[in-house]
């Protein structure tokens, strides 16, 4: 059955407010797998206290609203939905600590047409409650496979950026922990598809898998290490779509190219040669 897209477009989804503390940042940096080698200094300074810096795409998990897409009042069919795409900016350095306040909004909806489904793009700022700062910008979108049929509305930019035909310049291999997705549920994302093995198989998938934004961390700490020598400050803004799930203790390859204005990225699993993210894009801070 179709949604009704003016409904959703104007659905007011919760305000999320945060208070993020230093075991917040340490334990994200953690979950995409920062640590791996305890003695880095340029490791430490997002595992421990002195001098903490956090991961640029932490932004993913600041302020969220939570599954708002299972209210009934959305008219979505959540058990059909999948993570298409993620975009962050940041705006200022992403703090340690200090209360967010997360607006989220629907931005445009792209019907793909009856029995196919809709895109559903979602927009998500970030903003200091004590100065009302801007800290960053999400963009999500959001696969609605039980939802076509209902019209588009509103405008967004659907270009994806294509990845260079020539070999990677830089290649940077981290293999997940097989804890991964239990870690990295402590973020706030607990859908147990990521953690019970019963679930998983309902599902159709033998184990339980790591979360998308999970996958996205990885690819953001290979890039953080392999093209800004862990400054954090280097990067404005990252985008990637989710082409195919990863299971815990796998090891992402992330390929990444340099090109005018930026890196252009991918990431597949090596034991099974499959692409899991793909038309990445970073863009730099000058």
């Amino acid at each position: 059955m179709p949604i009704n897209a003016e409904q959703l477009m104007a659905f007011a989804i919760p305000e999320a407010k945060q208070t993020l503390t230093r075991k917040d940042c340490m334990l994200y940096a953690l979950g995409v797998g920062v640590g791996d080698d305890p003695t880095s200094e340029d490791q430490l300074r997002f595992v421990y206290e002195s001098g903490l810096r956090a991961m640029p795409s932490m932004a993913n998990v600041l302020a969220h609203p939570g599954f708002w897409m299972k209210v009934a009042e959305t008219g979505l069919d959540w058990r059909q939905i999948l993570h298409g795409e993620q975009k962050f900016t940041i705006h200022k350095p992403l703090p340690v600590e200090g209360t967010l306040v997360g607006h989220t909004r629907v931005k445009a909806i792209f019907d793909r047409g009856e029995g196919r489904g809709a895109y559903v793009y979602l927009e998500r700022r970030v903003t200091e409650e004590d100065s009302g700062d801007l800290v960053c910008t999400l963009g999500q979108t959001t696969v609605c496979r039980g939802d076509g049929g209902c019209g588009s509305i509103g405008e967004v930019d659907r270009t994806r950026r294509a990845i260079p035909v020539r070999d990677p310049d830089h290649v940077c291999d981290l293999t997940t922990l097989p804890q991964a997705a239990l870690l990295y549920r402590l973020n706030g994302d607990y859908n147990p598809l990521h953690a019970d093995p019963e679930v998983a198989r309902s599902v159709g998938f033998h184990r339980p898998i790591l979360h998308g934004l999970c996958t996205f961390g990885v690819a953001g700490h290979a890039i953080l290490k392999t093209c800004c020598d862990y400054d954090p400050d280097r990067i404005r803004s990252t985008s990637v779509r989710f082409t195919a799930p990863v299971f815990p203790g796998e090891t992402i390859r992330t390929e990444m190219w340099n090109v005018d204005g930026g890196l252009s990225f991918r990431s597949r699993v090596v034991e099974r040669d499959a692409v899991v993210l793909g038309s990445g894009w970073v863009e730099f801070n000058d």
